[in-house]
């Protein structure tokens, strides 16, 4: 199968082009410079520079790949900026869409997320809609997970990956990242979200069983499916056991969290046969290699 890898340089997408090659596909991993352009090669990989936020030059290495799918992995959380990231969702994914759907391709992978549900009890499965919240920012945030989704399911075919809050190499939970450097009192530490020991509740996924699940993905029927470990848990429960791995100091007790704070249920993509090759955080924050 010949796959356009959109995001071949982020987080997954490094652990996703070996996996999709030794599984016998055809890959053309996209990255916005030559460096990346450069490290996707260097896997063995086809690659090709374009910018998510440039229709037509997007649009063109699309047309030139001629996929048969198109796997979004896009993001940009680097800077730590919600705004950006937001603005991928909506526009980056318009771009794909639309290239893809120019170029003749009628299946899709696309990258989510399983924190936008509304609340309720217990951890939430594919059923439950999104959140109507208007209040800001979690507004926005959803906004554009729903326009990420509804833009990707233009194509006839688009199966959306819920991820749960991604560690592993390369992430913010990693050793030496942006979490371990707020665990130790550093104000400058920046990523979107906090280091307080709440009753809110998590899922958790490491990279490297995300890269699985969106391979998997290739042959799966559309529509969501939740991307998440085996063990939702409260941040009261799972924060300073992340601490303890990463070296850094335990967090005092928080308060009550978020009524949209419930985690999520992989038993949708455990009957289409993934599992989790880290089924517990308790387990996976001490082994964050690839």
């Amino acid at each position: 199968m010949r796959v356009f890898l959109a995001g071949a340089t982020g987080v997954v997408g490094r652990q996703l082009v070996p996996l999709l090659l030794a599984a016998g596909h055809r890959v053309t991993g996209v990255s916005r410079t030559p460096a990346g352009v450069a490290r996707v090669r260097a896997l063995g990989a086809d690659a090709v520079r374009a910018d998510a936020l440039d229709a037509p030059g997007l649009r063109r290495a699309v047309a030139e790949a001629a996929p048969d799918v198109v796997i979004h992995q896009l993001t940009d959380l680097a800077e730590a900026d919600g705004a950006a990231n937001g603005r991928l969702r909506r526009e980056g994914t318009r771009n794909l869409v639309d290239a893809a759907r120019e170029a003749g391709v009628r299946r899709i992978v696309a990258q989510s997320i399983c924190w936008a549900y509304a609340p309720g009890d217990g951890p939430a499965d594919e059923s439950v809609p999104l959140d109507p919240t208007e209040g800001q920012p979690r507004a926005r945030m959803v906004a554009a997970v729903r326009t990420l989704e509804e833009t990707a399911a233009e194509l006839e075919t688009a199966v959306v990956l819920r991820h749960g809050i991604l560690y592993g190499p390369g992430t913010w939970y990693a050793p030496g990242g942006p979490v371990a450097a707020a665990l130790a009192g550093d104000p400058g530490a920046r990523f979107l979200g906090s280091v307080e020991a709440t009753t809110g509740v998590s899922s958790f996924l490491h990279v490297a069983d995300a890269a699985r699940a969106a391979v998997a993905a290739l042959d799966w029927p559309g529509g969501p499916v939740n991307i998440v470990d085996d063990e939702p848990a409260p941040a009261a429960v799972w924060l300073p056991v992340l601490a303890r791995a990463l070296g850094a100091p335990a967090p005092a007790p928080g308060g009550a969290g978020q009524e949209w704070e419930r985690g999520a249920t992989n038993t949708l993509a455990r009957s289409r046969g993934w599992r989790p090759a880290r089924p517990s955080w308790r387990t996976g924050f001490f082994d964050q290699r690839d």
